[in-house]
């Protein structure tokens, strides 16, 4: 009976999923575009999810993967190489259009490489101070990125990177509508099926790293480094998988970023984009995937659906009011309401924060996979012994 519940339950959200684009656009395609703009930031969440959710590592400087990821795309994709090096014009005159089978792979290697780099001098950093090194790792790509266009024009500097090519595989292109019989689907509908697909498949990697020994290994470290150390566990090894496992996802999100806007710069990659992926995962609920989906799709939508609200406020006062400041405003109040009503978030993980449990008697810990199972008075005899041996 449970079983035929959630069979029904799943064909109902795909029907819901695969027929939102087409009811929104009928409205215009500005609601379909802040769609696909929430499914961006949803594999962005999914990503910084594996580092902050499961590893209980503090990353602000996400965003650079992030940015990696689309200037790859755009170099990759647009005639920028063939018109500022002339030895590049002779090798690919008609400039250089990469396919979507060869960005994805190699934006996920890049991003992981770059991720696995960070993560190395960050090993023995924790808290505030992790967070600070990672935030001064996201200013300095966003820096490079704005100074970089000279005395080599590498990525245009300020001005950003245009005409950059939409995807296209297998003779369709989504920069174009698509048009089956009388029916038109418009461009920015094509593209949510693919951001829709590619988070089905995310979240798929997702869950089966949560539940393999690798994502007990990062659980074991984010509730206590020292414990999960003393288990047996190589936390250094650990935390460079998790921060080069999600940092690969944030570049293949900016590769479909730079894709979907044909434009980047980098004023798209500030530090208050970091601030906004953190907070939806932490708002959604840390480690859980239902939670930080539907975290990244509030503060992805909000925003553009609290212009229709402070727009007729604006109007109201007589122009008194800024309505880009009364958004803020109302996006702040937000939060602040959810995380006093909510501190563990919207949607939290119920095995999170439970591995201590008090029942009458002593208290019992319970790691699954890399733990242990014993009364409270026995671990630290088990420890000691164990770190005896492996100090």
């Amino acid at each position: 009976m449970k079983n035929s519940k959630n069979i029904i339950f799943f064909l109902v959200a795909a029907v819901g999923l695969l027929a939102l684009p087409l009811l929104l656009q009928t409205q215009g395609n500005a609601w379909v575009r802040i769609a696909d703009i929430a499914l961006l930031y949803v594999l962005l969440a999914l990503g910084l999810n594996i580092v902050v959710g499961y590893a209980g590592l503090l990353d602000l400087g996400y965003v650079a993967f992030f940015a990696v990821g689309a200037y790859l795309f755009a170099l990759m994709g647009s005639p920028h190489l063939t018109e500022t090096f002339p030895a590049f014009k002779a090798m690919f005159p008609n400039g250089l259009h990469t396919s979507l089978l060869i960005v994805i792979p190699l934006a996920l290697l890049v991003a992981g490489i770059l991720g696995a780099i960070l993560g190395a001098p960050t090993l023995k950093l924790r808290g505030d101070y992790l967070a600070i090194v990672t935030l001064g790792f996201g200013e300095i790509i966003r820096v490079f990125l704005n100074n970089l266009d000279h005395p080599v024009n590498l990525t245009n500097g300020p001005k950003g990177i245009t005409a950059i090519d939409s995807v296209k595989f297998w003779g369709l292109d989504l920069g174009k509508s698509l048009k089956i019989g009388d029916y038109t689907i418009s461009s920015v509908s094509l593209y949510y099926y693919l951001f829709l697909a590619m988070v089905i498949v995310t979240v798929i990697i997702s869950h089966r790293l949560q539940v393999s020994r690798i994502g007990r290994a990062w659980m074991a470290i984010r509730e206590d480094e020292i414990a999960a150390k003393a288990m047996g566990i190589n936390t250094r090894n650990m935390k460079l998988l998790a921060f080069g496992m999600g940092a690969s996802f944030g570049g293949m999100s900016g590769a479909m970023f730079a894709a979907f806007q044909g434009f980047v710069s980098p004023e798209s990659f500030s530090l208050m984009e970091s601030v906004m992926i953190v907070a939806m995962v932490v708002l959604g609920g840390l480690g859980h995937l239902p939670g930080v989906i539907l975290g990244a799709i509030l503060l992805a939508a909000l925003p553009e659906m609290l212009r229709y609200v402070a727009g007729p406020l604006q109007t109201l006062t007589d122009g008194r009011l800024d309505s880009s400041i009364l958004r803020q405003l109302f996006i702040a109040l937000a939060m602040i309401t959810i995380m006093l009503a909510r501190p563990r978030g919207l949607w939290p993980s119920p095995e999170h924060g439970k591995t201590l449990k008090r029942k009458g008697g002593p208290a019992s810990v319970d790691i699954s996979g890399p733990g242990i199972d014993a009364p409270a008075d026995e671990i630290p005899d088990a420890v000691a012994r164990r770190t005896s041996i492996n100090p």
